[in-house]
């Protein structure tokens, strides 16, 4: 047994949750604070509007950035509600499928059985499985959409708090879209681990001793998250996409008006995508993440000796990792908002990425502690079929590995995506000979960008595997996602910025804030990149931990490339990434079209538009971004939860298994790629806009060949960065749950054809 008591961690888990949930609140009170209407008592005095130097009315400002702050967050909740009545269908009949599946494991029959692990001993029924795994998958799904639905209404709170923020210097304004990402991550973070702690405590009632059977169901919740997050952020993904082209290409290109310039009638939708796609469709993906790396390393632990023994403290260990890292978050967030004062444009950047190194530090010496206290000594792990004896410090190495590979794919992910370094300014140089010299730099930096990453997830599986098993993958998984409150709030923080620049640009403000909320943008981008870049690392280790726990949950011995049955599963599912992302990357491009359409349309049809004096049709874009998405999100997620359950049920467990190593090898190369060249692009773009060295400056201004070359560059990317890329991720983890959870299914009566055959 380890040291911590069974009482003591009890108390410990939901109280670090609570501490997490209550500092959440504290950061929105403080954002809050930033009054946006027109009050007079917002504290605004005379001092601060000689800073304006252009003298706009600051209450004239102070109503116009309500007006479309407020435009902005009813778009968001109005699509998001439109959504999630879809995906309220969706989960009905899904959960449908998992109760009858599991339940016709045994005919449905409510007789007790013999445990599959715990020799000797009786287990409860599988029916009593399908309604626990049908109950935690509906969990995990509504813990998931709450995730994304509160991120989004707290990033358009904040955007306009943001810009009003901006007048009175950078660094009022970062602290200010800092917090309120943190409330993001901190909401996530905490409530993810509430609710699948309770669930267990709830589940444990019935099940009592049979852990089994408990941990088996509970892997529901990880399926539940993940399945919400797919369609939120392709979804998200196509809306926002859509709508960044579409304004991007007439806006920019054709008109050649700034970004976000009030005249384009995409403008606004563009702004609602920024919330729908990178915050609620980011936070469902970080979430389901998070909550399958935890099914997965308590199902192995609960077919191991501290599952069988009954150790409750050993057992929630993955828990108890969650639990330290919110705390270690806590601390790392005041280094960014109180302990540090950003003076300078220049210091923004490395404030952020200071923010992963302190977290990652400070969590290095927290799992020091809970391994020694909260393991015993020494134990046996499930290693397929033997069991491998495991001391304390071997899963110390583990989690830490999962850690450290993470930050080291986030600083490669800022290497090759940040303007501050050599490859983006290579990009932005090939933009002298225009777009196709553009195009393929871009690409050649995002094959690049793979090799590091590849390398570290490697070195993290070998490592974690040689000391622990499947086991040390899982917590290795947890260890990389262990500082996720920090990582989601440097990332939401990127689209909050984002929109705040929108703001700026739409009220007509002076030239010195937006170039200031154009320097938060900037490194906005370069975090939601190591955000993505994470995301995508710990999809790889999480897949292949959830991968062991179904060939063990499905009784296979080896999975043998050699045989046919593996092969050809391992042929198809490396070709779904590819598969999946033509889907996606095709939506956007025909929404894009009809955006394009409409936008000359408006520009051509308006009179007085491109003057000023008339206003254009936000709406008719929004409905266009809204019913692409709606409409478009249905094939892509369709492939990714019909191709477990076609397989497992018509080719059986093995070509599944097969299946299952091919999309994860191939999709994370493609996702790494994809996010990182549509990042470079990006920033390539925002370096040329920037001017900040005599490079750049022989490459400007805005609307000079090399730029347009380089919006053409950025465009492209767009669906790359954010559609497909960040996808792909979700595609792997969630075939992998997915085929975890109808293992017992697959194994008692998959492989129909080859029955036959």
């Amino acid at each position: 047994m380890g040291v911590l008591s069974e009482g003591l961690t009890q108390v410990l888990i939901p109280a670090a949750a609570l501490v997490g949930i209550a500092f959440a609140l504290l950061q929105w009170y403080l954002v809050s604070k930033v009054k946006v209407s027109g009050d007079s008592s917002n504290g605004y005095s005379s001092k601060l509007i000689e800073e304006e130097e252009d003298g706009i009315d600051s209450l004239e400002v102070s109503i116009k950035c309500a007006e479309i702050q407020n435009a902005i967050s009813v778009g968001a909740t109005s699509f998001l509600f439109t959504q999630y009545k879809y995906l309220g269908v969706f989960m009905g009949v899904f959960a449908a499928i998992i109760f009858f599946f599991l339940g016709s494991v045994k005919g449905f029959s409510t007789k007790s059985e013999p445990c599959t692990y715990s020799q000797g001993k009786l287990c409860k029924p599988a029916l009593a499985n399908a309604a626990f795994s049908t109950l935690a998958f509906l969990l995990g799904a509504l813990t998931s959409v709450l995730s994304g639905f509160l991120g989004m209404k707290i990033a358009t709170y904040a955007n306009a708090r943001t810009t009003l923020e901006a007048r009175k210097g950078v660094g009022k304004a970062f602290i200010t879209a800092f917090r309120s990402g943190a409330v993001m991550g901190f909401l996530l973070a905490a409530n993810g681990l509430l609710v699948l702690y309770i669930s267990i405590i709830l589940f444990k009632v019935y099940y009592g001793d049979d852990w089994e059977g408990l941990y088996e169901s509970i892997t529901g919740y990880g399926l539940g998250g993940s399945s919400m997050a797919l369609f939120g952020r392709v979804g998200g993904g196509i809306y926002t996409k859509a709508a960044d082209v579409g304004a991007d290409l007439v806006g920019k290109v054709e008109r050649n008006i700034p970004e976000d310039d009030p005249r384009n009638p995409a403008v606004i939708a563009d702004n609602v995508g920024d919330n729908v796609g990178d915050i609620a469709g980011m936070g469902s993906d970080l979430f389901g993440s998070y909550a399958e790396a935890s099914c997965a390393a308590l199902f192995v632990a609960s077919i191991s000796s501290i599952g069988i023994s009954h150790d409750y403290t050993a057992m929630s260990y993955p828990l108890i990792i969650s639990s330290v890292g919110i705390v270690v978050c806590l601390i790392t967030t005041l280094f960014a908002t109180d302990l540090s004062e950003i003076r300078d444009v220049s210091q923004i950047e490395p404030s952020l990425k200071r923010q992963l190194v302190v977290s990652t530090i400070l969590m290095t010496a927290g799992i020091a502690v809970v391994s020694f206290f909260a393991l015993p000594s020494e134990f046996t792990l499930f290693n397929f079929g033997t069991e491998k004896a495991v001391k304390n410090w071997h899963l110390f190495f583990c989690v830490t590995i999962g850690l450290w590979a993470g930050l080291v794919i986030g600083y490669t992910t800022e290497y090759y995506t940040s303007n501050a370094y050599s490859p983006v300014q290579d990009v932005a140089d090939s933009c002298r000979t225009g777009a196709a010299t553009n195009v393929i730099f871009g690409l050649a930096l995002g094959y690049k960008s793979v090799i590091v990453p590849i390398f570290s997830i490697a070195i993290a599986i070998y490592v974690s595997f040689s000391l622990a098993a499947m086991y040390g993958i899982a917590v290795a998984a947890l260890g990389m996602l262990s500082t996720i409150a920090t990582g989601l709030a440097i990332d939401a923080y990127g689209p909050i910025s984002d929109n705040a620049g929108g703001i700026a640009e739409m009220a007509g403000m002076s030239h010195k804030i937006r170039e200031r909320t154009d320097a938060l943008d900037a490194a906005g981008n370069t975090t939601a990149a190591i955000g993505k870049g994470f995301a995508i690392g710990s999809a790889a280790l999480v897949s292949l931990a959830l991968f062991g726990a179904f060939v063990s949950r499905a009784g296979i011995d080896t999975v043998d490339v050699l045989t046919p049955k593996v092969f050809i599963g391992l042929i198809v599912g490396a070709m779904l990434p590819y598969w999946f992302s033509a889907m996606t990357m095709k939506s956007v491009g025909s929404a894009a079209l009809k955006m394009v359409e409409e936008v000359r349309r408006q520009f051509n049809t308006i009179p007085g538009l491109m003057e000023g004096r008339a206003k254009p049709d936000y709406a008719n874009c929004v409905k266009i971004s809204t019913d692409a998405s709606l409409r478009e999100m249905i094939p892509p997620g369709a492939l990714v939860m019909l191709t477990p359950l076609i397989t497992g049920t018509l080719f059986g467990v093995e070509t599944l298994a097969g299946v299952l190593a091919g999309s994860l090898v191939s999709g994370v190369q493609v996702a790494i790629s994809a996010s990182n060249t549509g990042g470079a692009w990006d920033n390539a773009k925002k370096y040329i806009e920037a001017g900040a060295s005599e490079h750049a400056k022989s490459l400007g201004p805005k609307g000079s060949d090399a730029h347009k070359a380089a919006v053409i560059g950025d465009t492209i990317g767009d669906p790359l960065k954010d559609t497909s890329g960040p996808s792909l991720n979700i595609l792997i983890k969630l075939m992998a749950v997915e085929s975890l959870v109808f293992a017992p299914f697959f194994a008692a009566h998959g492989g129909l054809l080859f029955k036959f055959l």
